[in-house]
């Protein structure tokens, strides 16, 4: 049996495979926040293709969180149906269904710059680039008003019926920007070294855990380097991964990047080391993601004990059934659904 086909376990969640669909913003929701039919299609099409985890794209838990106009959102109850009908349909084709909980931070509406209808918050008043507009501090009372708002979230996600939750803390985002150095100066409780500056992406998780169920599982998607000097590294992601997993997190989805305004030189496999490491250093399971698109490649990846699982971005959007094709090129029967049977017995690249 290929590593990547093996079934793999988090509380109570059972997965057919060791593919994860990474969560991808789609840019298609309007103000509402509402899931579309765009979005059904486009979840849907990823279960019925053989992926185990349906990872929902970045959702906010509140108006002024945004990544930007087109985003989800979980900050109202008008929002739970739509969510409900893609979980509903996933489930009925075999994969399970998690969404990312996040807030922008001072990257709130990057559409305009961080320039939108409310003035954006961090953990420090320091802009993302010099041509961004610069974020409100945030004190006590907002801090504790973020840590709710992402439990009233959780527990819209609870109401639509979805598998886990995966805490957006990478990418220069709100709590991203707590754990990076390069963004928050704070000198109290939130501001300092590794155990201050994981206390409120701790209290997030504690906030989502009073409604989040014990059986289910708890994710957080971490930037394991900020490609910069003076940033965080692997190690410290794997310090932040020990110091969170008493609180309730059962994975650390490994990214990377994004709290000040440097691209590193991608190339395929390029942050399965930081997984590797971080899983390594604090004992907590991991997702690989970065351009990962062979079967080969992820199959290692598993086999070798570098993930526990494989988060596919692009490969996934270029090849909704990237997971039946992988099965089939490790040698075992893909999952193809049963109007799709004769897929199964055809050439992977029939000859014209």
């Amino acid at each position: 049996m290929p590593a990547l086909f093996e079934e793999c376990s988090f509380r109570g969640m059972t997965l057919r495979n060791r593919v994860m669909m990474s969560p991808m913003c789609q840019y298609v929701a309007g103000d509402d926040g509402i899931a579309t039919d765009w979005h059904l299609v486009h979840y849907g099409a990823r279960a019925v293709g053989g992926v185990a985890l349906v990872m929902i794209e970045a959702t906010a838990v509140v108006p002024g969180g945004r990544l930007s106009r087109g985003d989800l959102g979980l900050w109202d109850d008008s929002q739970i149906e739509s969510l409900a009908r893609i979980v509903r349909f996933c489930h009925a084709h075999g994969a399970r269904v998690g969404v990312q909980l996040g807030h922008a931070g001072r990257k709130a509406w990057s559409d305009n710059r961080g320039y939108g209808p409310e003035v954006p918050v961090a953990p420090s008043a320091l802009p993302f680039d010099a041509d961004w507009c610069m974020p409100r501090e945030l004190d006590q009372d907002g801090i504790d008003a973020a840590a709710s708002a992402f439990a009233l979230a959780a527990r819209r996600a609870l109401e639509a019926d979805v598998d886990v939750i995966e805490i957006h803390g990478a990418h220069g985002y709100l709590i991203s920007e707590f754990l990076s150095p390069l963004a928050n100066l704070r000198t109290d409780a939130y501001g300092g070294d590794h155990a201050r500056r994981v206390r409120f992406p701790a209290e997030v998780a504690d906030a989502i855990r009073t409604v989040w169920p014990e059986e289910r599982p708890l994710f957080i998607r971490l930037s394991c380097s900020d490609w910069s000097p003076g940033g965080n590294e692997p190690a410290d992601a794997a310090e932040y991964a020990r110091l969170l997993q008493p609180h309730g997190i059962d994975l650390v989805d490994c990214s990377s990047g994004g709290v000040v305004n440097v691209r590193p030189r991608a190339v395929p496999g390029y942050q399965v080391p930081f997984s590797d490491q971080v899983r390594r250093e604090s004992g907590v399971p991991t997702a690989a993601v970065g351009m990962i698109y062979r079967p080969e490649q992820a199959d290692a990846i598993i086999r070798q004990g570098q993930a526990d699982l494989v988060a596919l971005g692009r490969g996934l959007l270029r090849v909704p059934y990237w997971a039946n094709y992988a099965a089939r090129s490790l040698g075992l029967a893909g999952n193809w659904p049963v109007p799709y049977g004769s897929v199964e017995r055809s050439p992977i690249y029939p000859e014209d």
